[in-house]
């Protein structure tokens, strides 16, 4: 029997199938799901911030940030027999939960968070598959590395697999 593996917030969790994993409450913050297509290995980080460069202390949770946390999670994953060249992404999240009326960039966590996590993806040689990002509403996924498949639930949306 399966188990699906809880992810909490500023979190990462790997897993072999059949197993999956799922995180709630993505709002700015981004799921990013790798998998290993040759094997059976996936993993899903819930990252909350861009860099960790920009925040003092960082180091205490490198899975809040993009930069820091998909390194991690990829190194998780290969020590459990995935391949790097083997590794391909999917991605959900990165919304404007709220309008701000000066729009500026600090604000715009959801846009940074996904574009840190696009960036951060390439420079690893990790293609994005699939994505479902930005908008103005929160996200819940359940990702299997086995079948690749990223189940995405929002209040009031059909359930979305991409």
């Amino acid at each position: 029997m399966s188990e699906i593996v809880k992810v909490g917030m500023a979190d990462l969790k790997t897993c072999i199938a059949p197993d999956g994993a799922t995180t709630l409450g993505l709002g700015s913050c981004v799921g990013v799901a790798i998998r290993d297509t040759g094997g059976k290995v996936g993993g899903l980080a819930h990252v909350m911030l861009p860099d960790s460069t920009a925040i003092k202390n960082s180091q205490t949770n490198i899975a809040k940030f993009a930069d820091t946390g998909i390194v991690e999670l990829v190194r998780q994953m290969e020590a459990l027999g995935a391949s790097k060249r083997r590794m391909v992404a999917k991605i959900a999240g990165g919304a404007t939960m709220f309008n701000y009326t000066g729009k500026t960039d600090a604000m715009q966590v959801g846009n940074r968070n996904v574009e840190a996590v696009k960036k951060k993806l390439a420079e690893l040689g990790i293609p994005i598959i699939a994505e479902d990002t930005g908008l103005n509403y929160g996200r819940t996924v359940i990702f299997y590395p086995e079948t690749g498949e990223f189940h995405i639930k929002a209040v009031g949306k059909e359930l979305t697999i991409i």
